[in-house]
């Protein structure tokens, strides 16, 4: 029996037959794709519509239910873990196309679609949503964490192609913010308010987002380095080129050699650098012309990326990153996580981290969007080993420190949920207590998804 029966009664009520409970569903919805503790919810609800989700808030309003937003679980800090237990509103199976404008470039769609979906719904209009997470996550998960992914350095983030939303807020109410114009001076920017709330203000069931012209062309390249310096260097200078660069991805030695274990591949385990470049063909040439140049001049190896064929295996060898890094040691745990730093600052970063990382014996493939200065570790550790997984921890602090400290950020796009709470205040300073008086006017019972990003 939980505290929360009489919430659970009503709920049932309301939508019979739809309230889950057995342990099985619900530790399918207790823990994301992370190493943090699972934690179930009592109950969780499927929702179908939005007038569904308001209806099932305004009932845990009533008695006090706690309330977490559920998408794909795809999520790396813990954002789904039901720390206070309550109901789950699983919205995987709001996930329709709902208008399409291929004059006005945008469309409007549920919360539970994934991109890799609405990518193919679209596909006959030209158009396209630049946005590529290695995860398989619905567009509101990826707006309430301010997802980005290997584009971003072209097209910016969610934050840059969300144009407005329909959110439920803790009281059960419906309100639309933003909308299909370009652009507003009208009242407060309410839109922007639950991008990065990670559902902590309320849930997004809706959204209109901008979309982008598939390019006439894509290409590709890879680039073997002699040294983690040399590879920076090289990003940076492409970047000062203005090229017409699509994506640029960072791999040490480490993420190579596990990549190349994974997928059966033999590239130099050397420092790597995967570039994507869009736009005319002729621009395209040009481009990757010069920089084949710039990456020769700082020692580079090139692979050829000649075929359709190859820019797909390319793309394909990126986003088995993740996969790969944890197969270098099998059963053990991996802490994935992210920061972000000014892109001048990344060669220093990456080597304090590297020295770091080497002096504690840790295991920790390297991979990052390195064009926004963005990237990842995969620090490996046995969760048995409790000196072990102390010192993964402790180096993770540095890491994060380490990032601040050069005017960088705690997370790029994982988000804040459980893991990083501990960073926000040498980040945001007085900040932080701001967020702290929004989330308790919008949300004075603390009822939605309560205790992520920090604690009241």
């Amino acid at each position: 029996m939980t505290r929360h029966e009489t919430a659970f009664a009503d709920l049932e009520a309301a939508f019979p037959g739809r309230i889950e409970r057995g342990e099985a569903v619900r530790a399918q919805h207790g823990a994301g794709d992370s190493w943090h503790p699972a934690a179930l919810p009592d109950a969780v609800f499927m929702a179908r519509t939005t007038e569904e989700v308001a209806q099932a808030v305004k009932l845990c309003a009533a008695h006090g239910c706690p309330i977490v937003p559920f998408g794909a679980g795809s999520c790396i800090e813990g954002q789904v873990n039901a720390t206070q237990g309550g109901l789950c509103i699983d919205l995987s199976q709001m996930a329709k196309l709902l208008r399409v404008s291929p004059e006005d470039m945008d469309c409007t769609v549920q919360t539970g679609l994934t991109r890799q979906a609405l990518n193919e719904e679209l596909r006959a209009t030209g158009l396209f949503l630049p946005i590529d997470i290695g995860a398989h996550a619905t567009l509101g998960g990826m707006a309430s964490t301010r997802a980005s992914g290997t584009m971003t350095v072209r097209h910016g983030t969610m934050a840059d192609l969300v144009m407005g939303l329909t959110v439920v807020l803790p009281d059960g109410q419906i309100v639309r913010t933003g909308g299909r114009a370009r652009k507003s001076s009208s009242g407060y920017d309410l839109t922007h308010l639950f991008i990065g709330a990670e559902g902590t203000l309320g849930i997004i069931t809706e959204l209109t987002l901008r979309l982008t012209g598939i390019p006439e062309a894509s290409k590709a390249g890879l680039y073997s380095f002699p040294s983690i310096e040399a590879a920076t260097q090289t990003v940076v200078e492409a970047l000062q080129f203005g090229l017409c660069l699509n994506r640029i991805e960072l791999m040490d030695a480490l993420q190579v050699k596990a990549i190349n274990a994974y997928n059966k591949t033999e590239l130099p385990e050397q420092p790597t650098l995967l570039v994507d470049l869009a736009g005319s063909e002729q621009q395209v040439d040009t481009d990757r012309d010069t920089f084949d140049e710039l990456a020769s001049e700082n020692g580079a190896e090139l692979h050829p990326v000649a075929t359709p064929e190859d820019y797909s295996k390319v793309w394909a060898l990126r986003h088995s990153a993740l996969y790969a890094a944890r197969g270098l040691r099998p059963g053990c745990k991996s802490l994935s996580t992210d920061v972000c730093v000014p892109v001048s600052e990344l060669p220093r970063i990456l080597a304090e981290t590297s020295a770091d990382l080497d002096a504690e014996g840790i295991i920790a493939p390297m991979h990052g969007h390195v064009g926004d200065g963005n990237f990842h570790l995969v620090m490996l550790f046995d969760e048995e080993d409790a000196a072990e997984k102390a010192r993964v921890q402790a180096a993770h602090g540095r890491l994060v420190e380490r990032a601040i400290a050069l005017g960088g950020t705690a997370t790029g796009e994982h988000g804040v949920g459980l893991g990083k709470k501990s960073y926000l205040e040498a980040e945001h300073g007085a900040g932080l207590e701001l967020m702290k008086v929004l989330k308790r006017a919008v949300d004075p019972a603390n009822l939605m998804n309560p205790g992520k990003i920090f604690d009241l």
